[in-house]
């Protein structure tokens, strides 16, 4: 499977277990503190990627697979801070304010946000057609935030649940942009260190201020939801950001909250407004646009060094420097010559370049 059908794949996948999160964490939100849960479901993610991980290298005996280097750890470590500590407590707050299906389409403001930070601030690649889908998704999550079931609750006039949930989308579109950063490394360890880490500091967090923890029942379903919908969702954002770069896999990822909207109709009874459908439909042309996009043009790639898990397709004719078995995939630290050439392509690891 090549990167332009592979990554596409890995996005919708990876939108798909985190919208189905979003019902499940507004069940849980009444049981416990939002501190609490965002905790548990990060150390859900961390502890079951953290076993997949020991059988990986254990039991299989795969261990051909590059890790990050010493030059990724500032980057994720703003990584899980932005999207593993800030953004979850935001969310889990909005959501106690918020219907899950209103909820569940708000969220699709982070691959806005992901877009313009990319666009604006990293200096990725953008035309008319992905710029018009991202205008429509705005548009979208500004008919959410009028409606009036965003509110603040009860006598409030504002919508404080939609201003947190709108925030959190601002702390994962960072995410995403410093996440693809290190994304030539091993998707699995990435998620798993990052899970580890946001669950224990938020966890910590909530001990320190002596809130209260659930029964073990709730923890148990907490950790399940969180391996699920953000442990391995996010190892699959991690390959697709490898292939699509930031914005377009958060466009991919825009799909998620239509999963978690149609269960939280059939889950909670929410009973969404009109202008529930009209933003669902602003949503649904804005990521058609995306997906139909076709990017190709004669471009050059400068000579570069790095390792990450590769087939030798036409990016990757390179002699190796010690005895090969011939199995594909595999991973080694690896020399790209120049080379110019023109195909269908995204801003992947390895199409970085100017236009």
């Amino acid at each position: 499977m090549t990167s332009i059908h592979s990554g596409p794949t890995y996005a919708l996948l990876a939108a798909l277990l985190f919208g189905a999160s979003t019902p499940f964490a507004k069940l849980l939100v009444g049981r416990m503190e939002p501190l609490v849960l965002a905790g548990l479901f990060y150390l859900g993610s961390g502890i079951g990627l953290g076993a997949w991980l020991f059988m990986r290298s254990a039991i299989f005996r795969k261990t051909d697979i590059a890790g990050f280097t010493r030059t990724d750890l500032p980057w994720l470590a703003g990584a899980i801070l932005a999207g593993g500590i800030i953004g979850p407590i935001l969310l889990m707050t909005g959501l106690r304010m918020t219907p899950a299906s209103t909820a569940s389409l708000l969220l699709n403001l982070e691959g806005v946000f992901t877009a313009l930070l990319a666009w604006f601030v990293f200096r990725e690649q953008f035309d008319r057609r992905i710029l018009i889908g991202m205008i429509l998704i705005v548009l979208a999550g500004i008919l959410l935030s009028s409606d009036q079931q965003v509110s603040g609750g009860e006598g409030s006039p504002v919508p404080w649940g939609a201003l947190c949930i709108t925030a959190a989308c601002l702390c994962w579109a960072l995410d995403n942009n410093l996440t693809r950063k290190v994304a030539a490394s091993d998707a699995v360890q990435i998620a798993a260190l990052k899970g580890m880490a946001a669950g224990l500091v938020n966890l910590a967090i909530a001990w320190r201020l002596d809130l209260p923890f659930p029964a073990t029942s709730s923890i148990i379903a907490a950790g399940i939801v969180g391996f699920c919908g953000y442990g391995l969702s996010l190892v699959l954002f991690v390959l697709a950001l490898r292939q699509l770069g930031s914005a377009r896999t958060g466009a991919y990822f825009s799909v998620a909250p239509f999963a978690g909207a149609a269960l939280s109709i059939m889950m909670l009874d929410d009973r969404p407004g009109l202008l529930f459908f009209v933003a669902a439909m602003l949503m649904c042309i804005g990521i058609w646009l995306h997906l139909t996009e076709r990017h190709s043009h004669r471009h050059r790639h400068t000579p570069m060094a790095h390792a990450h898990t590769h087939t030798h397709d036409m990016h990757h004719r390179h002699a190796h420097g010690f005895d090969w078995d011939g199995k594909e995939p595999h991973s080694h630290p690896h020399q790209h010559e120049a080379l110019e050439h023109e195909h269908p392509h995204f801003p992947d690891i390895h199409h970085r370049h100017r236009h």
